[in-house]
């Protein structure tokens, strides 16, 4: 099953790219849905009709849905809901200001992701297409999955421990009820299952495609999505260049806009070299519905197959080496001066900006030793050195 995820600066047209490729696709005869993943839900204005919580068939072959939050939020997370509301209520909180705040901010994102693993999961599609958030939302939707995992990993089996030992006392000292098991199951299922769609994001079917408009401070922001995706192990497999004036004639303020955003594109060529480059005109309406939306899909990528598959290798590479091995990550547009690297025990800390990715190493490269790392060719490379086998 093919996954596209689109995302860009607020504005820029993906939700319009998204619902173009989606109906392309359905119109090859791939079954197909598209499932916005912004709290904005327009996928309904896209296509010009009202869109349901649950897939609503708007062509041959083509479903839209736009995720309720409230309603998978009482399915997915009623235990943890409840046990705060408990804890809540013994703090003295009216019923009403309680379930306010036990409504977690970025919810609605993490929720739109547990759906998006029950479509791909379920082998009712062939093509699933996300209207994802603008950018910074969907950095840390995507970043989401791996951070849950130290949590998981480290510092909740302690807490449960604790909590089962000496639940009595810590109740009466507290003052509020403490967790019962059921809490702690529902956090671990939250875990596998946001892990589970990390997975299936990361595999060899799903991308991440950008869409910008020609504006350098939109480029900017592109530029940086790459690097922090590809940071934490998305494949990026292509830009959309929405809303292109067409050559402008003898009109002297269009000359001037063909002008600058020409300079613009030919920065987007080069520093997304290796990707390819769709462009979409500007068109002298806004594309709504199947027909539109297909149009604007087909013009954009011009003959090229909007479902293909990025092929070679992802932006992590492990490859053995006479010494050791080295470990590749593709961060581009990145100098040495904007890394931080550390090692802690079985683990690899890489710091670009305000985004940390904690790796855990392979045992393999556990017991190897951190020899050297330099940034060349828009990549971290990290050697490492095997122990020295002492002399019998």
């Amino acid at each position: 099953m093919r996954i596209i995820l689109f995302t860009g600066k607020g504005g820029v047209g993906k939700t319009t790219a998204a619902a173009g490729t989606a109906t392309v696709s359905a119109l090859r005869g791939r079954r197909t849905l598209v499932l916005s993943t912004d709290a904005a839900h327009s996928l309904s204005d896209a296509f010009g009709v009202s869109v349901g919580s649950e897939p609503t068939e708007v062509d041959d072959n083509l479903f839209v849905q736009q995720v309720d939050a409230q309603r998978r939020f009482e399915r997915s997370w009623a235990d943890i809901q409840g046990y705060l509301l408990s804890v809540l209520d013994a703090a003295g909180f009216d019923p009403i200001t309680a379930e306010e705040l036990t409504v977690i901010p970025g919810a609605e994102e993490v929720l739109a992701l547990l759906e998006l693993r029950r479509h791909a999961t379920s082998g009712e599609w062939d093509v699933v297409v996300v209207d994802c958030a603008p950018t910074a939302e969907t950095l840390r939707l995507l970043a989401l999955p791996e951070a849950l995992g130290w949590y998981m990993d480290r510092v909740l089996p302690m807490e449960r421990r604790v909590v089962r030992a000496f639940k009595p006392m810590l109740a009466r000292a507290a003052g509020v009820p403490m967790p019962h098991d059921s809490v702690f199951d529902a956090v671990e299922r939250l875990h596998r299952e946001l892990e589970e769609i990390r997975t299936i994001l990361t595999g060899e079917q799903a991308s991440v495609r950008l869409v910008l408009t020609p504006e350098s401070m939109v480029v900017a922001e592109a530029r940086r999505s790459l690097t922090t995706l590809s940071l934490f192990g998305y494949r990026v497999d292509g830009v959309v260049a929405n809303r292109v004036f067409p050559e402008a004639g003898s009109d002297a303020w269009r000359r001037q806009w063909v002008s600058a955003q020409g300079e613009v594109l030919r920065e987007v060529e080069q520093s997304f070299a290796g990707l390819p480059v769709w462009r979409s005109a500007y068109r002298p309406c806004e594309p709504v519905g199947v027909a539109e939306l297909a149009a604007f899909a087909t013009a954009a990528y011009d003959g090229h197959d909007p479902l293909e598959a990025p092929t070679g290798d992802g932006p992590m590479t492990i490859r053995r080496t006479p010494s050791g091995a080295l470990l590749t990550i593709a961060l581009p547009f990145v100098a040495k001066t904007d890394i931080d690297l550390a090692r802690h025990g079985d683990e690899l800390v890489v710091t670009v900006g305000s985004y940390r990715r904690v790796l855990a190493l392979p045992a393999a490269l556990g017991k190897q030793t951190v020899a050297g790392a330099r940034v060349e060719d828009g990549a971290l490379q990290v050697r490492f050195r095997a122990p020295v086998e002492a002399s019998p």
